[in-house]
């Protein structure tokens, strides 16, 4: 029966109740992948990618978890001392050590053997054995892990321009209407009274009387005074913009043309 994808079909998932807490055996690697890793502190790190079994008698030995801020990153952790808990995959590390692990190969399909005595070594303090790797590559569940890219969409600041405020003098014609007086002569006429006719007695000749005559004018004076202050403000407005790209997801399908596999 050839190898077919063990989350499709080989190990049908079967969660644990609440509270109930299991070493990692062979028949759990299927409950493992896709599940949240933590440390032995409670931390979470990350999702659970592929797991690494022993290539003589097939016990799970190591597993990929997604780390970083995306889950970008791939760290290689022990399943040793590892158990599983509430659906999650409880670890006996550190997140820091995780974090600090040796990269290894994950483009590969099974560790090294070097590879595996680099990890043991940073893994010492927490496996059992002191430290002591199995001598023998690591090799995949036989199954695969099928991924897909994930559009993640943010925002940034940028500038998109600068607005000064400007101060300059521009001349307007103003009319205003201002009423002015001014005096003129009037010729005024009255009869001599009879008691005025003796006093001044009758005389005839040439006389000169002037009047001084006054008028207004208008005097302009200008004064400048504050009117308003002016000043730039900011204003934040959302709207929402619709952004499209491409993304790839990988396929599983089972190539069994001998109907070998069990529906």
């Amino acid at each position: 029966m050839p190898a077919v994808p063990t989350t499709l079909l080989v190990f049908p998932h079967r969660y644990e109740q609440k509270g109930e807490s299991r070493m990692i055996t062979q028949d759990m690697i299927p409950q493992i992948v896709g599940q949240q890793a933590y440390d032995r502190d409670g931390q979470k790190i990350g999702k659970v990618g592929q797991i690494f079994v022993d290539g003589q008698d097939g016990s799970p030995k190591w597993a990929s978890v997604n780390t970083g801020l995306f889950g970008l990153t791939e760290s290689f952790v022990p399943l040793e001392r590892a158990d599983m808990h509430d659906r999650d995959l409880t670890l006996a590390v550190s997140k820091d050590e995780v974090k600090d692990a040796p990269k290894v190969d994950d483009s590969a399909d099974h560790i090294s053997v070097e590879e595996e005595r680099r990890l043991t070594r940073h893994y010492a303090r927490w496996l059992n054995g002191g430290g002591r790797d199995s001598g023998r590559d690591m090799h995949r569940d036989g199954g695969m892990t099928r991924s897909e890219e994930r559009l993640s969409v943010g925002t940034e600041s940028h500038e998109t321009g600068t607005v000064r405020l400007r101060k300059y003098v521009v001349t307007e014609q103003q009319k205003v209407n201002v009423p002015v007086s001014h005096e003129e002569v009037r010729v005024e006429r009255e009869p001599v009274r009879d008691g005025d006719r003796a006093a001044r007695g009758p005389r005839i000749g040439e006389d000169v009387q002037e009047v001084t005559l006054h008028a207004e004018r208008p005097v302009v004076d200008k004064r400048v005074e504050a009117v308003e202050r002016v000043r730039l403000g900011t204003e934040k407005v959302t709207e929402d913009h619709t952004v499209s790209e491409k993304v790839r997801k990988e396929q599983v399908e089972v190539d069994d043309p001998k109907h070998q596999l069990r529906r």
